[in-house]
């Protein structure tokens, strides 16, 4: 696949394979997300990679869906603010850096067969609780990882000249 049949046809599933996911495919997954960009290469990003039954199933305190806990990868990305960019207006850059991470990410695992689903709406203190985390590093958004049961239609897209504009 080339880059814009792989953005074509990534999706947002909610419904996994019990199998796993094999050790190479998420390895190369993983480099790709590390490979992101991040404002002045600062590259304040980090990657907590959950397989243990058990540690999945106290995710269900943070966001209490079946598909997503069950599933047999989780990865949450985090960012360390304190180590971003800011921009002079003050901005800090974690959080995008972690998007545009979590991109790659997500991208990379259509690639190799696999499905995720973007999830930002989770109980934060419960995540950080769970996962250990130290003090600094923040979650920002999490997606399981296994291949697909289901795979959905494509979803509504606006056309590129509702979203554009040129000067």
């Amino acid at each position: 696949m080339n880059i814009y049949e792989i953005v074509k046809k990534r999706r947002s599933i909610r419904s996994y394979k019990p199998g796993p996911v094999e050790k190479e495919k998420l390895t190369r997954i993983l480099e790709a997300a590390g490979s992101a960009p991040s404002a002045a290469n600062r590259q304040p990003v980090y990657f907590v990679i959950i397989k243990d039954e058990k540690t999945k199933l106290q995710l269900k305190k943070a966001y209490d869906e079946k598909w997503f806990y069950t599933a047999p990868v989780i990865i949450c990305v985090c960012s360390t603010p304190e180590k971003a960019w800011k921009r002079s207006d003050g901005k800090n850059y974690a959080d995008i850096d972690a998007a545009i991470a979590m991109d790659h990410l997500i991208l990379a695992a259509t690639e190799e067969g696999l499905a995720t689903c973007w999830i930002a709406a989770f109980k934060v203190p419960v995540v950080k609780s769970i996962l250990n985390l130290h003090p600094g590093i923040e979650p920002v958004v999490m997606t399981p990882i296994g291949y697909p049961m289901d795979i959905p239609e494509p979803t509504y897209r606006k056309p590129i000249d509702e979203i554009i504009k040129i000067i």
